[in-house]
């Protein structure tokens, strides 16, 4: 080979290249902020009792605080329980609170259990959390609403097979229980979340998920846009994006940011806390309603930046788990046993030993059906993925 000038190329010994690796971009202040020590996989037993609690303002609300018990020959106590227990109505009324503090708490509780994980745990830890007390609670009302009629209308079979589906909502299909329309908010937000997990979940992103959804759920209303409005749940979303907020502050500590969605989510909340009651409650005002809600999340802010660190206990384990099983029952079936036993004991003690009876009935549907039916569903789920990935492998 000829170099310049015609004169022979001096051969040369060429030396392997160092390979410089990429720099990589530079992470985020938050980012590149570790974890607050000691909080991220500790067990937060002060949710366990709190989201109980909601769960009990929810049943003693449809028991003795619902517009519609509070109607002249209602189909439950026939008087109205204003009437009946005056003094337990007027805090029965904003019982329905409850459930915008579910809402919260599941925002902080998905994003703490998914920190890490892979969309497959996320599809895999939903369905046997949400299905086997759903399965069960769906038979046990349909034997209620059979057995003891007069209350409830009875839904035609093929509407109650939908419902095991979970999206009988979506399907414009009614609900075997009234209680299970909260299950479609969820679910909502499960799907939305999903995207996030899927791309793997950092501060940055979780944070930008909540301010897009949360602009959806504004324009939502307004746009017309009937699809726009199912997606972006406009009535539950910004609950979903409070909790998502508080468990930000707890695993990353607080910043102004974080305040600001949820102050944000505080503002939007009241303003559906108040069409809730125009449209639905009826029987509690709306500053009683904001007082209450923002009393709640004042404790789950305690929750989120350690306060309530101290607060330990294995009972309020088992109050936690106690808690959705005892939220899928007690509706219809509950109603409909007072209809026939208002007559035979005191209204207080009626409502109270009802409680307590789906308490009790709740602790072995966990122990006996949720358990049980979870693993089974577990191994046949993580099977039948590990089967698609080795399908995937050969192909």
């Amino acid at each position: 080979m000829r170099g310049v000038g015609g004169m022979p190329e001096t051969p040369t010994l060429e030396l392997p290249r160092a390979v410089v690796p990429r720099r990589p971009r530079p992470a985020t202040a938050k980012e590149a902020q570790p974890a607050v020590p000691g909080r991220k996989d500790r067990r937060l037993y002060a949710i366990d009792g709190l989201r109980l609690l909601a769960a009990l303002m929810v049943a003693v609300h449809h028991y003795a605080g619902t517009y519609r018990v509070n109607q002249p020959g209602n189909a439950i106590w026939d008087r109205p329980t204003s009437d009946i227990m005056p003094t337990v109505f007027r805090f029965a009324a904003y019982g329905w609170i409850g459930v915008e503090i579910f809402f919260v708490i599941s925002g902080f509780v998905i994003c703490m259990s998914c920190w890490g994980r892979t969309p497959r745990q996320f599809f895999v830890s939903r369905v046997i959390r949400l299905y086997p007390a759903y399965w069960f609670a769906i038979v046990l009302t349909t034997g209620f609403l059979v057995a003891l009629p007069g209350v409830w209308e009875r839904q035609q079979m093929r509407k109650i097979l939908l419902n095991f589906t979970m999206l009988q909502s979506g399907a414009g299909m009614p609900n075997v229980d009234g209680v299970y329309w909260t299950l479609w908010s969820e679910l909502r937000f499960y799907l939305l979340f999903l995207v996030v997990v899927a791309t793997g979940l950092t501060y940055r992103k979780v944070v930008t998920f909540c301010c897009v959804w949360g602009v959806a759920a504004m324009l939502a209303p307004a746009s017309g846009f009937r699809l726009l409005v199912l997606v972006a749940n406009p009535d539950g979303a910004w609950y979903f994006i409070a909790g998502l907020a508080l468990y930000l502050m707890h695993r990353f500590g607080q910043d102004l940011l974080l305040w600001g969605i949820l102050g944000m989510a505080w503002l939007m909340g009241q303003l559906e806390l108040g069409s809730r009651i125009d449209e639905v409650e009826r029987v509690s005002s709306w500053r009683g309603s904001v007082l209450i809600f923002s009393g709640f999340l004042l404790i789950m802010v305690a929750i989120a930046t350690g306060l309530t660190d101290r607060v330990r206990g294995k009972w309020l384990v088992t109050a936690g788990a106690l808690t959705y099983p005892f939220y899928l029952i007690h509706y219809a079936a509950g109603t409909t046993l007072i209809n026939r036993l208002r007559d035979t004991l005191d209204a207080r003690l009626l409502v109270l030993t009802l409680i307590a009876g789906f308490l009790a009935l709740s602790w072995l549907i966990h122990r006996f059906v949720e358990r049980p039916v979870a693993g089974m569903l577990k191994r046949g789920l993580d099977k039948s993925f590990a089967r698609q990935r080795n399908a995937t492998d050969m192909a």
